[in-house]
C-alpha cells in the first residue's frame, strides 16, 4: 500500500508540515543549476512544481487539522470506494491512499474495513469540530482525487533525485520494507 501511495501521502504531508514551496530552492535542491538543460525539460519541471505546489496551496487553503489529515491519508478506493459511495450517497467518495483492491494485498477485507472507519471518524470529525461548514467533509474528500495530479516520478525528481538518483521510491519502499522483515529488532518485529 506505501509503494502505491507514497507520492500522495508525500503531498499530504507537505501540507501539514508546511513544507516551503518556493521554486528556485526546489530547483537547487534538484540539482538543476549544476547542468545544462534542454528547455522542453526545465518547462516540464516547472509545471510538476507548479502542480506540487497548487496542491499543497490547496490543502493549506482548508485549515486542515491533525485528524483530518490522519483520516486523508486512509480513505476508501476500489470496490472499497463504491461500497462506501453506494452507502453515504453520491458525490461522497474520494481516491484513496489505501487501496483495498491492490494486487498482492493479503487481506483487502481489512484494509477496506479501515477505509471504512477512517470515513467514518472523518465525516464525524468534521460535523463536531466544524458545524458552521457542513460542506467541509465534501470539500475534503475532493481534495484527494487532484494529489493524482501530482506525478510520483515529478516528486522524486523534485525532491529525491539528488539523494536516490534514477532508482524509483519505490524499489526503496520496497527494500527497506524487506529489510525491516529479516532484521531482529530490539523492539519486536516490524509489522
Amino acid at each position: 500500500l506505501l509503494r502505491l501511495g507514497w507520492s500522495e501521502l508525500f503531498v499530504l504531508n507537505a501540507a501539514q508540515s508546511a513544507l516551503p514551496l518556493h521554486a528556485a530552492p526546489l530547483l537547487a535542491a534538484a540539482g538543476l543549476h549544476a547542468a545544462p538543460m534542454a528547455a522542453d525539460r526545465v518547462v516540464a519541471f516547472m509545471d510538476h512544481i507548479r502542480l506540487f505546489q497548487e496542491q499543497v496551496e490547496k490543502l493549506k487553503a482548508l485549515h486542515v487539522d491533525a485528524a483530518e489529515f490522519a483520516c486523508l491519508k486512509a480513505g476508501p478506493n476500489g470496490r472499497g470506494q463504491r461500497d462506501w459511495a453506494r452507502r453515504r450517497g453520491p458525490g461522497r467518495a474520494s481516491v484513496s491512499l489505501l487501496p483495498a483492491d491492490a494486487v498482492g494485498l493479503s487481506d483487502p477485507g481489512q484494509v477496506a474495513g479501515l477505509q471504512e472507519k477512517s470515513q467514518c471518524a472523518l465525516e464525524e470529525h468534521v460535523r463536531r469540530q466544524h458545524p458552521s461548514q457542513p460542506s467541509r467533509f465534501g470539500r475534503l474528500l475532493l481534495r484527494l482525487p487532484a494529489l493524482r495530479s501530482v506525478s510520483a516520478p515529478g516528486i522524486q525528481q523534485l525532491f529525491f533525485s539528488r539523494l536516490v538518483g534514477k532508482t524509483p521510491i519505490e524499489t526503496l519502499i520496497r527494500d527497506m520494507l524487506l529489510a525491516g522483515a529479516t532484521l531482529n529488532w530490539p523492539y519486536g518485529p516490524m509489522q
